[in-house]
């Protein structure tokens, strides 16, 4: 989602200020702009699109200041254009905002009153009006934010600049994440470490309600009762270099690309290699006796769950239930007492999953999460954390992070299996050596010379996709046909094979793809009925499975791809793999843009 940052220092900030926010690109945005302070008057350079037009614009209309501000936008309120793109000004206030301002209209009206005119369609805008009112009014900076902030609701992270002010920078957070560094007569803000890991490695993070005074010396933050607070600092993670594609195209590529190694990383982070014993995190329960599992999760995350479903209950016996993020505390769902919230997040600061998480936590769920940032507010508000070692995933579209949270998941659910006795320690140990066999099947995938160009130039050239599987691979289905839309934009959807009869026929005809997620598994017999079924209609389709499954239907494909015979319940991890494939070289082969598609953001912040 948008990212923010803030620097005030002693010397230039903009140049600084650009690179933090090329360290954000990866949140998708569609326009960016930097405001800085020089001589009491704040200048501001925007534009639409790239930073790339933005940097364009700067070396025109160059701006300096030691103080300053500057975003990255994804549009909520208003097109994305150069006249929404944040910052906002009015009057000596600068305003930079992640999130929305849930009472905007009233606050337009109400400004309109007063004789402001509206310059923007955004909801931030109003933030600037208000807050250069009160300033005008005759109030201190930290009157202003106190009254702002008793006026404006919404989620927001926020940082203000004001030009009678230059030494000060104001900030606030409430639901949309923001952290603090420190430097050596500097200060730095923004909406990750990520973003700041560069500058200083020492970080703070805000809390629901902080809000805070910021100068070059010091931050002085307050919580929502107006008292100041202490905040602990750490030494970030976040590595300090600059993201690089190396030899690849797009991160995508890249990121998938790493699945071995990271796989790998994750998996010895909870197995030991030499005992085979698994050690995950302290529990505040015991698994052994939990009554019910429930999972929340958003996008690429809520198919993880989806797929751990059949893990958890079929080895651990655990009563599990998958709800998405948006819908959970919506619907009043039945929380068992003793129960256990388990929330998964690549970001670890997904709004939706956020709240869900809070829903859960004040009706006495015991909390576990499972993120890829450790420091994130998801996290820090578990009473468990489950890390996948995958590494910063800068492409919109999920890869690496997908695939460690499958082995971090199945792990867990077979030492609960064993911890609760349903699984034996022979099964156990089969599928663990088959996990720690995992990146080298990974890695065979990658090296084969399968003809994925081949498959994609076709899909390329369709309107719809069709995937369908069975058991616990129909998650891997619909996985597939999210990637597809995200990336290339051509409509897809994934069924659950057998649920096709049952409407989803309709859809087909002559040419139509359809992707089988085939392993052959206990429900390959199953499946491989729906793919006649669809090749009677006319269908073409791309068939993902082992020797045993080609052998048996080879004649009716028109695109096989060969994978490696694997524990049957290890499937969705490999068979990610090619899904993921087929989407990256078909949006490759329309043009699209892979890394940051239209519309989509990598961290979603508002709800």
């Amino acid at each position: 989602m948008c990212g923010i940052v803030g620097i005030i220092s002693t010397q230039s900030v903009t140049k600084r200020i650009l690179t933090s926010l090329k360290r954000l690109e990866y949140r998708g945005y569609d326009s960016a702009g930097i405001s800085a302070i020089k001589n009491r008057k704040i200048e501001r350079c925007r534009a639409a699109g790239k930073l790339s037009n933005l940097e364009q614009a700067l070396v025109k209309q160059p701006i300096s200041g030691s103080i300053g501000i500057g975003h990255t936008r994804w549009a909520t309120h208003g097109v994305p254009s150069i006249e929404n793109a944040h910052p906002h000004v009015s009057g000596q206030v600068a305003v930079v905002h992640n999130g929305i301002i849930e009472n905007y209209q009233q606050l337009k009206e109400e400004l309109a009153n007063d004789g402001v005119t509206m310059q923007t369609e955004t909801d931030t805008e109003v933030v600037a009006h208000l807050a250069n009112a009160y300033l005008q009014a005759g109030m201190q900076p930290k009157e202003m934010m106190q009254a702002l902030l008793s006026k404006i609701q919404g989620a927001f992270a926020l940082l203000i600049m004001m030009a009678q002010h230059p030494d000060t920078l104001l900030a606030a957070r409430k639901y949309s994440p923001l952290a603090i560094a420190y430097g050596d007569d500097e200060m730095f803000l923004g909406s990750d470490a990520l973003a700041l890991a560069h500058l200083s490695r020492k970080i703070s993070y805000f809390e629901d309600g902080d809000w805070a005074i910021i100068t070059k010396d010091e931050a002085k933050i307050f919580n929502l009762k107006n008292e100041i607070v202490e905040r602990p600092s750490k030494i970030t993670d976040a590595s300090n270099k600059t993201p690089d594609k190396g030899k690849y195209a797009h991160y995508m590529e890249k990121e998938i690309n790493e699945q071995p190694e990271v796989i790998g990383y994750t998996f010895a982070s909870y197995c030991s290699p030499t005992t085979g014993k698994i050690t995950l995190p302290k529990f505040k329960f015991c698994p052994s006796e939990l009554p019910k599992l429930t999972i929340v999760a958003a996008g690429t995350s809520f198919y993880a769950g989806m797929v751990a479903k059949y893990w958890f209950e079929n080895l651990a016996r655990i009563p599990t239930e998958v709800d998405i993020a948006s819908e959970f505390r919506y619907r009043n769902p039945v929380l068992i007492k003793n129960g256990a919230a388990l929330f998964i997040s690549q970001s670890g600061e997904s709004l939706d999953t956020l709240m869900a998480q809070r829903y859960a936590k004040e009706n006495g769920q015991n909390i576990i999460s499972l993120v890829n940032v450790p420091e994130s507010t998801i996290a820090r508000e578990s009473d468990t954390v489950l890390k996948t070692l995958a590494g910063p995933e800068i492409s919109v579209a999920s890869t690496k992070a997908f695939t460690t949270q499958l082995v971090t998941l199945l792990t867990m659910a077979v030492h609960w299996g064993e911890l609760r006795g349903v699984l034996s320690d022979r099964e156990a140990k089969k599928i663990t050596d088959n996990l720690a066999n995992l990146p080298s099947l990974l890695a065979r995938v990658l090296s084969d010379d399968l003809d994925w160009i081949g498959a994609s130039s076709e899909l390329a050239l369709s309107q719809d996709v069709i995937y369908l599987g069975r058991g616990v691979n129909f998650p891997i289905a619909l996985e597939g046909a999210l990637k597809l839309k995200e990336i290339s934009y051509i409509h897809a959807e994934g069924y659950a094979a057998g649920e096709m009869k049952h409407g989803p026929i309709a859809l087909l005809e002559r040419g139509v793809p359809v992707v089988m997620v085939a392993p052959h598994d206990e429900w390959f017999e199953k499946t491989s009925s729906n793919l006649k079924e669809a090749l009677a209609r006319g269908a073409r389709v791309v068939l993902l499975s082992d020797d045993k499954g080609i052998e048996k239907l080879h004649e009716a494909a028109t695109w096989i791809f060969r994978m490696p015979r694997v524990h049957p319940i290890l499937t969705p991890i490999l068979y990610s793999l090619p899904v993921q494939l087929l989407a990256y070289h078909t949006a490759k082969e329309k043009g699209t843009e892979i890394d940051q598609p239209r519309n989509l953001a990598k961290s979603v912040t508002v709800e």
